[in-house]
This record gives structure tokens, sequence and C-alpha cells, in this order.
């Protein structure tokens, strides 16, 4: 594996959202190169690996599109976006009502999802009160780093 430059700056700003949000893994990417940012019992920890070869695209039925409208739908105001990657889940579990719908009120910290990465489940709270207007995942749905889970208006 080849080496990169990494801005520490970056680096703490991750390592404090970890701290901030209670979540215990982060992965960003730019390019062939990622940066996985994982807390664990002895603090924080860094591992840079070079981005797979072939991705697996979601289901385009879950997926949030590509282009101009997953632009569009990462810049709205009401975005709730996946804080690292993983596998977002709508319920606490398969057979359990999902946390939201389309059309529910939430407020502010409410669990809109989960995600679970390395077998470590992490809600996923609504950043904002309002109303759910549209849900882009399905249960076992696979997610990235910014990628939108839902819309709240």
């Amino acid at each position: 594996m080849g080496r990169f430059n990494v801005d520490q700056e970056l680096i703490r700003a991750l390592a404090q959202l970890l701290d901030e949000t209670g979540l215990t893994e982060i992965e960003v990417g730019d390019g062939d190169n990622r940066l996985r940012i994982a807390k664990n019992a002895g603090g924080t920890t860094m591992v840079a690996a070079p981005a797979p070869v072939a991705a697996v695209a979601a289901p385009a039925t879950a997926g949030n599109g590509t282009g101009e409208a997953a632009e569009a739908l990462a810049k709205h105001p009401g975005a709730v976006t996946s804080p690292m990657v993983g596998t977002a889940y709508r319920g606490p579990e398969p057979s359990a009502a999902p946390f939201v719908n389309v059309g529910d009120r939430v407020r502010q910290g409410d669990t809109v999802a989960i995600i679970e990465a390395m077998k470590t489940f992490n809600e996923i709270p609504a950043p904002k009160d309002g109303t759910i207007t549209r849900i882009l995942i399905d249960n076992g749905t696979p997610v990235e780093f910014g990628e939108v889970l839902a819309i709240i208006e």
C-alpha cells in the first residue's frame, strides 16, 4: 500500500466528531484513498487503506440516486446523512416496526435509523424537529459516509 498525505486537522476533527456523537467509527474517502477512524477501548485508531477495486451498488429502489439528484438531496437542510460506512436498518430488529415512516413527526434527537458497522449498532438521530418526507433506505441497505438516509421538512 502506498502512502498518501493525510490532513492532521481532518483526523483531529473526525476524532472529535466521534467523541461528540458517541459513534465508534467514521470513514471518509478521496479517490483511491480511504481514511477510517475507529474508537476502541484504548482510544482512537486510524487506519488508511486503498479503496476497493469494485464497489457494490445499492438497489435502485433504496438508494438516493446519482449525480445531481444525490447532490441536491445531500444539500437539503433536512437531510439525515450517514456518519459512517455500514449497513442501515429502519428498525431495531427485522420483525420490529420501523423507527419512523413517511409522514411521522420527529423531534431533534429521535432515532431515525441505525447503522451497523463492525458488529456495532449506532443510532442515527434526527438533526432537527420536523416531518419525515422521504426515506431513502430499506432494511439491510449498504450505505456510504455522507449518504442521505431520510429527509425531514
